[in-house]
Parts: structure tokens; C-alpha cells; sequence
């Protein structure tokens, strides 16, 4: 018999895990009526792990991970849950805290940072790269010197070495160009050292393949695996692309309009899924190995109106097992196997309340 939600949780606990999301949800109130971006999500982060998020666009994924950060732009708010972060002086609930109050703001960028999708429209065009970078140090200069602040010059220095560490060749030019001088693999580099800057314990890298080629893409991923193992940084890697998760989490959690479909060790989901929309996700890769052309399996129908969710199980319009139950009541997630959790009446008869 699998273990019980209970003992999962209870030996996650015992780990202490760095971030703890519990029952997330955030909610939009638009003219046209209420949009739940985040409808329930809960997962844990250890130290020095590397999460895999992923799911089609608009499951809120990345809405998920600016609520971490209490960066949801009105009119958008967190409306019920928990995220427990993990300080050296005691656990805080960010999802508590003022969005722009002193205590987030040290929190973010400096405990927690982020790599967005689009390092052109992150960067300001008016400024050098390396000056936002300073600007970010020596905001958060006891991140880097406790007792005193560093100078503008030892600043600068660092960003030069944060430069040198992610790639970027001749760096002590470089810190000196702005954004829309760099190329599109540069300015990602230079975004991954913006977000090393203040040496954080949760990197949350949101799509940060997307708007570059496939052989600066692979450059990227590597360089994350690097950091990720010289710094010992935990990551949160948000993407569409299981391939990618494959080359670089250890646990993977599959989202759909706001849910937790299912979530596991990356192993156990590729070869085990037990879930039938991360079982649609994983036909839908193109293998090397394949038959020449011949169509790729699409999953069937699209991502509701977002006014218009279904009832029940949010995934049940597209399923291919689709019961009656299955629009009448939301499954809960529960073990499907040693290491795995699923939101699935196929695989259990627990509902949500």
C-alpha cells in the first residue's frame, strides 16, 4: 500500500524544506467576472533541489511564481494559502507579508530571485547592465559583507566576477554596455548573473529558454546546472518543455488551469505517469527514435475560457478517461505509487470537500 498524504508530508518535514506552498490561490476580478490563475497549488522545495514546473501555457505556472515573490499585478491577489519560506532566523509566510513592505523587499531579489522570460524588457534600455546589477548589490550588500556596506568600486568587482562565472567573455567591457548592445544568449547571461547578485537561496527561473535558439538554449541549461551545483542554489524551472525538465530537475510537477495534476520524481513521471493529461504531455514529445512522418499526438481540445472553467476535475473536457464523476467532483492529490501523487479518480476515490 502507498503511504498516505500524511506520511509523504511528515517526512518532507522532516527534510525542512527551504519553500513550502500550501493550498495557493490567486484570483483575478475582472469586469467580465472572476479568473482563479492558481485554484489550490501546493508543493514543497528542498535546498539545493532543482523543481521542475510544467504544463501547456495559461495553467498558471508562471502566475504561481509571482505570488511567491507578491509581485501579482492588480487585479490580481492572493486570496487564500500559504508560502512558508525558510530564512536562517525562522520560517515566514510570504504570502503574509506587504508586497512592497521592507521585509519583501529584502526577500526578494536577495533571498529569492528571478530569471524572466524576456531579459530585453527586464533590463532598463537607459542604463548599463552592469549598473542595475551594482545597484542590486549594494542593496543587498550584507548578502555579500556582513557588518558594513560595500563600496560602489568592490560592487562593481563582483559584477565583473559574476560576469566571468556565467560565460560572459571580456566582462570588464561588457559591464559597461547596455542591454540592446548584447545579443540574445549575452543579455540572458547577463539576467542569470543579475539574479546570482546578492547570492540567492531560491532561484525561480521562469521560461528562461524561450526567447533564444536551440544552441544558446543548450549553453543556458548547462551554465544553470553549473551554477546550480557550485552554488548549491535551489531552482525552480518553469517551462512548457519536458525535455528540458529532463536535463535539468530532479522532481518534476505537472500543472493545468492552476492545479497540481500530478508531481514526482522526474524518472518516475516520464516512465510512470500516471496522470492522463501528463501522459498526453509526454506523447506529444517528438523522439529521435520515431516513425518519419507521421503526425504527432496533440491533446485533444484546448484550455477552457477562463471565464468559464469547468466543474470537476478541471482536465476532465480533454480526457480520454473521462468518467461522470469526473465532472461532478475535484479529485484530490494522493500517492499512486511510492514516490508519486496524482489528482486522479482513476487512480483513487478521494475528493476535495
Amino acid at each position: 500500500m502507498p503511504p498516505t498524504r500524511t506520511a509523504i508530508e511528515r517526512a518532507v518535514t522532516a527534510i525542512d524544506p527551504l519553500l513550502s506552498v500550501r493550498d495557493l490561490r490567486v484570483s483575478f476580478a475582472l469586469d467580465e467576472g472572476l479568473v482563479r490563475a492558481v485554484d489550490g497549488t501546493s508543493f514543497d522545495v528542498l535546498s539545493g533541489q532543482v523543481l521542475g514546473v510544467v504544463g501547456e501555457s495559461g495553467c498558471g505556472k508562471s502566475v504561481t511564481m509571482r505570488a511567491i515573490l507578491q509581485l501579482v499585478e492588480r487585479p490580481g491577489r492572493i486570496t487564500h494559502g500559504a508560502i512558508r519560506f525558510r530564512r536562517d532566523d525562522g520560517i515566514v509566510d510570504l504570502a503574509q507579508l506587504e508586497p512592497r513592505g521592507a521585509a519583501m523587499r529584502e526577500i526578494r531579489g536577495g533571498e529569492i530571485a528571478l530569471i524572466p522570460q524576456e531579459p530585453m524588457a527586464a533590463f532598463s534600455p537607459v542604463h548599463t547592465v552592469g549598473e542595475q546589477i551594482i545597484e542590486a548589490i549594494l542593496l543587498h550588500s550584507h548578502r555579500w559583507q556582513a557588518g558594513r556596506a560595500l563600496s560602489r568600486r568592490e560592487a562593481r568587482d563582483i559584477t565583473v566576477g559574476l560576469f566571468r562565472d556565467v560565460g560572459i567573455s571580456m566582462p570588464e567591457q561588457r559591464v559597461d554596455a547596455y542591454s540592446w548592445q548584447l545579443s540574445g544568449g549575452l543579455r540572458q547571461r547577463a539576467m542569470i548573473a543579475m539574479a546570482l547578485s546578492c547570492k540567492p537561496r531560491l532561484l525561480i527561473a521562469d521560461e528562461p529558454t524561450t526567447a533564444i535558439d536551440v544552441t544558446t538554449q543548450a549553453q543556458v541549461l548547462a551554465l544553470l546546472r553549473d551554477l546550480q551545483a557550485r552554488y548549491d542554489t535551489a531552482i525552480i524551472f518553469i517551462t512548457h518543455d519536458l525535455g528540458v525538465i529532463a536535463q535539468m530537475a530532479s522532481y518534476v510537477v505537472v500543472m493545468y488551469l492552476g492545479r497540481v495534476m500530478e508531481e514526482g520524481p522526474v524518472d518516475d513521471i516520464f516512465h510512470a505517469p500516471k496522470h492522463p493529461y501528463t501522459q498526453a504531455l509526454l506523447r506529444s514529445i517528438p523522439s529521435l527514435h520515431g516513425k518519419t512522418r507521421v503526425a504527432l499526438p496533440v491533446i485533444s481540445g484546448a484550455l477552457p475560457h477562463p471565464f468559464n472553467r469547468p466543474t470537476g476535475c478541471p482536465f476532465h473536457p480533454r480526457c480520454p478517461d473521462a468518467m461522470d464523476r469526473c465532472s461532478a467532483a475535484v479529485p484530490k492529490p494522493m500517492p499512486v505509487a511510492a514516490n508519486q501523487l496524482a489528482s486522479c479518480f482513476l487512480h483513487h476515490d478521494e475528493a476535495e470537500p
